[in-house]
């Protein structure tokens, strides 16, 4: 039997799965943001893991036209290099598919047609005719080459600017920003209402928000909807934040009256005898103290706001001025599945607002969330 004040023999175990729990999320969440740094070939080629050691890959070159020769004394030249970046180290090559890997660089190897082909360390190959040679296809070749691990912004500029993701990140930031604050901003006042000031039908009303948190938010879209258009909202920003207030108020009530309740009554009833009204006690004294559920909230419904993507369907146009950052990376999963780069980019640019949000508003989270779960008004 444990005693009082002891620490339990499970601790290492629950220590442990926390410690599984948060590797199992930042491990795929890195490997995201290596892979948003790196270009096709190199995902294509090898996982993320090895980004920072020499990736080793077989490419096949073209050569130059034989055409292009040059003369250099009895001799005619066909040169270049099989990088195109310029960047790599070669480890073979062969000049047929049967024996690609034959030769060591720097050897030279002998073609049935009689030129002389070899390929050095640094990428450079030079193909040695005894005759000026003819033709506009030149020599394939087959290289075993290591290339040095390398980083590029090019995705996320080209997410940014070329894919349209940087006007649905301010479409996205225009739709969650209004719908984070308007639901704090009511479900502040009536969360006080509902704790401490005497009505009728207090209970029922507090009961009725409770039934509100199991309700199916998908059953009200189309009479929502339908609202809109018959008032002249029809599909909007100002259709969608009422939608996401909507969807959001009940949590936030229940939230926000648990913590409220559970603040010291002693602090209310001198203010009131002070002479301070409902709307002072709110502003002045209640605000302050329930910083910490405001923060929880304020989390939650940012994270639902931005990762959403059926409400913005279904409230939004699609419209270039209205698509969100969801829905921008849904159409790139259609056109562009198989850029992974792209796709990485895409995504880690999406959740790393929501990340920065959840860092900086976590240490208020749990005290939000326990607050008022014993002691209730």
């Amino acid at each position: 039997m444990e005693m009082a004040g002891t620490r339990s023999r499970l601790t290492w175990a629950v220590n442990l799965s926390v410690g599984f729990l948060v590797l199992l999320w930042i491990i795929p969440t890195f490997g995201l943001l290596v892979s948003s740094f790196r270009d096709r070939d190199a995902i294509s080629t090898s996982g993320w893991w090895t980004a920072l050691s020499a990736s080793e890959q077989n490419v096949i070159v073209r050569a130059d036209a034989p055409d292009n020769a040059v003369q250099e004394g009895t001799v005619w030249v066909v040169s270049g290099n099989v990088f195109d970046s310029g960047a790599g180290d070669v480890t073979a090559f062969g000049i047929t598919s049967r024996e690609p890997e034959a030769f060591a660089p720097g050897e030279v190897a002998t073609h049935a047609s009689g030129q002389q082909i070899t390929v050095e360390s640094n990428g450079d190959y030079r193909i040695t005719y005894a005759e000026q040679p003819s033709g506009n296809r030149g020599q394939r070749l087959f290289v075993r080459a290591e290339s040095p691990p390398g980083f590029t912004l090019d995705n996320y500029r080209e997410v940014l600017f070329a894919e349209g993701m940087g006007k649905a990140l301010l479409n996205t930031l225009t739709v969650t920003i209004p719908a984070t604050i308007i639901p704090i901003l009511v479900a502040a006042f009536a969360a006080y209402a509902l704790a401490w000031m005497e009505m009728p039908g207090r209970a029922l009303l507090i009961a009725g928000i409770v039934g509100l948190l199991v309700v199916p938010l998908q059953v009200a879209f189309i009479p929502l909807l339908k609202l809109h258009n018959t008032v002249g909202i029809g599909k909007g920003y100002i259709g969608i934040w009422l939608a996401h207030t909507g969807f959001g108020l009940p949590l936030a009530v229940f939230l926000l009256r648990n913590y409220m309740a559970g603040l010291p009554g002693e602090i209310i009833e001198s203010a009131r005898v002070d002479g301070a009204s409902d709307f002072a006690i709110f502003r002045k004294i209640i605000l302050p103290l329930s910083f910490p559920a405001l923060a929880s909230f304020a989390i939650f419904q940012f994270l639902w706001v931005w990762n959403d993507l059926l409400v913005a369907k279904v409230f939004l146009g699609t419209g270039e001025d209205q698509v969100v950052m969801t829905g921008r990376i849904v159409d790139l999963l259609g056109s562009r599945g198989g850029d992974w780069e792209i796709l990485a980019a895409s995504a880690f640019v999406s959740i790393a607002v929501p990340i920065a949000v959840f860092f900086s508003l976590q240490r208020y989270l749990v005290r939000g969330l326990l607050a008022g779960s014993v002691k209730g008004g």
